[in-house]
């Protein structure tokens, strides 16, 4: 009986103990479904306390459409050095004394010295001129009846009475820079005149002016312009430093076309000014700090000129501190290129039409319109930032006239906006109201998909946005503030990161190619 009992008891020890163990394993297995649970929603990075997502900033990379306006490149195989021969060679070395070095004496190359300035009269053709030296009172004049090559051989001259290189003939001179060569020209405060012959300039030519080679040339203008020609100047290579101009520091009558080199302009009127013709930029680096207008194609008297301005390439720096950054007095149009604007005055302006086809675009104006157009404005493509002045001053500007966008991002922030005339525009865009400096704003869909995300540069009044990130239907949310990780900022614009949100200021429907939610239309 008593072994009966103890197996009775037994079996219930080993009962409660299966029981414990299975209750055991139990209670973990429901502590660890919980605690991964509660881990999960404690990581989860879309969850904010502003009631926002956590938005990852996808690349700003923009629709492209038809170009539209100017594809020019004034090209022009006579300008081409390569097309040319020159076989003989006349020296002209400065020192203590000018040494001249010409075999072509008496065969139709006279050169004569006067007081340390050199004329040179030429009759004879494929006549290459070699300048070398230092001179601090020459210059050098020449009269030619045939195109010819002027290589500049780290030569330095300064003429106290009148330009330092003077070419009194209307044939194409090719300016050579060879490579690692520094050269300097500097002129007077005052011009001694001669007959009735022109002088604008420290390098002046009645004709054009065609500039390559690798090395640099240095000119300071006290009396007019930097570089003048009476015809037209191409930039092909090399540098060219304008280290102070009176005037414009490169000005011409007919026409600047630039396909690459270094131009650095410091000038008191114009950077670059094309009197009564037309601007092509295909390369090239430009820095230009003026107090007038940075780069203008223009017209004087004559107005069956066609100013137009175009450009496909390069790089762009202009800050002015009275005028405006770049103009035209016709059509302006912009295919490529890095370009930046910092003006008194608009930032980009055309008289009669622009358009943006590509590019990276930042124009900020102090005291008006970003990019304004006296016509029509045309967007096809690129990534522009035009921050323009408060009201009644624009991001974007073009009077009452036809506002077309098919491609392209623009931010364009001021006190107004013109609007987009939705009827001919196939990329949506929004106008909203008012923002403030040194501030993000964000705006991204019902479903977290970034679709701006902008460091304000100023503070505006009204914001116009357009990108192919804007979808039709789709509802919008805009944040301010807030804070981005890991970011990649051109221009203020975000194009990767993380966006962490701030403060909710409005939501918006994309319901038409032209959305007002705030912000001012202007009246142009």
């Amino acid at each position: 009986m008593m072994s009966i009992v103890n197996h009775l008891k037994n079996t219930r020890q080993s009962l409660l103990t299966e029981i414990q163990k299975r209750f055991s394993i139990y209670s973990v297995a429901v502590l660890l479904m919980f605690s991964i649970l509660s881990c999960s929603k404690d990581a989860d990075p879309t969850t904010t306390s502003s009631g926002g997502t956590v938005t990852t900033i996808t690349d700003t990379t923009t629709s492209t459409a038809t170009p539209e306006g100017n594809t020019d490149t004034a090209a022009n195989e006579d300008d081409l050095i390569a097309n040319s021969t020159f076989s003989s060679v006349v020296t002209i070395s400065f020192g203590t004394t000018v040494e001249i070095t010409n075999p072509l004496s008496g065969s139709g190359v006279e050169v004569s010295v006067s007081n340390g300035d050199v004329v040179v009269n030429s009759t004879a053709e494929e006549v290459e001129y070699v300048l070398t030296g230092t001179t601090t009172n020459g210059s050098v004049k020449f009269y030619s009846e045939a195109k010819f090559k002027l290589t500049l051989n780290s030569v330095s001259i300064t003429n106290s009475d009148g330009p330092a290189i003077n070419i009194q003939s209307t044939k194409r001179v090719f300016v050579v820079l060879p490579d690692n060569s520094a050269n300097t020209l500097t002129d007077g405060t005052t011009y001694t005149a001669y007959l009735e012959e022109d002088m604008k300039g420290t390098f002046f030519s009645e004709g054009q002016l065609i500039v390559s080679g690798g090395g640099s040339l240095s000119v300071k203008s006290k009396f007019k312009h930097g570089i003048c020609s009476d015809e037209y100047f191409r930039m092909i290579s090399g540098t060219i430093t304008v280290t102070g101009a009176a005037s414009d520091g490169i000005h011409t009558n007919e026409a600047f076309i630039a396909d690459g080199g270094t131009i650095n302009i410091t000038a008191s009127g114009d950077g670059i000014q094309c009197e009564q013709g037309y601007i092509v930029i295909n390369d090239g680096a430009f820095t230009i700090n003026s107090s007038d207008t940075g780069i203008s194609a223009a017209y004087d008297l004559d107005n069956t000129i066609d100013p137009y301005l175009t450009i496909n390439g390069g790089t762009i720096n202009v800050t002015s501190t009275a005028g405006e950054g770049i103009e035209s007095k016709s059509t302006l149009t912009i295919n490529n290129g890095t370009i930046t604007t910092k003006t008194s005055d608009d930032g980009i302006n055309a008289s009669d039409a622009m358009y943006i086809n590509g590019g990276v675009i930042y124009a900020y104006s102090s005291s008006n319109d970003a990019i304004d157009s006296n016509g029509t404005l045309t967007v096809t493509g690129g990534t522009v930032v035009a921050a323009g002045t408060s009201a009644p001053e624009e991001g974007f500007d073009c009077d009452h006239n036809t506002f077309k966008i098919t491609g392209g991002t623009l931010i364009g922030i001021a006190g107004a906006s013109s609007a987009p005339t939705a009827s001919v525009c196939k990329q949506p865009s929004v106008l909203l109201g008012s923002g403030s400096a040194n501030k993000l704003i964000n705006i991204q869909s019902s479903d977290g998909v970034e679709a701006l995300t902008f460091l304000i540069p100023r503070s505006y009044s009204t914001m116009l946005f357009s990108s192919s990130k804007l979808k039709s239907g789709t509802t919008y949310t805009v944040y301010t503030g807030g804070s981005v990780t890991g970011g990649t900022v051109v221009n203020g614009l975000y194009t990767a990161g993380e966006y962490t949100p701030g403060t909710k200021s409005t939501s918006f429907t994309v319901s038409s190619m032209f959305t007002k939610v705030g912000g001012s239309i202007g009246p142009g």
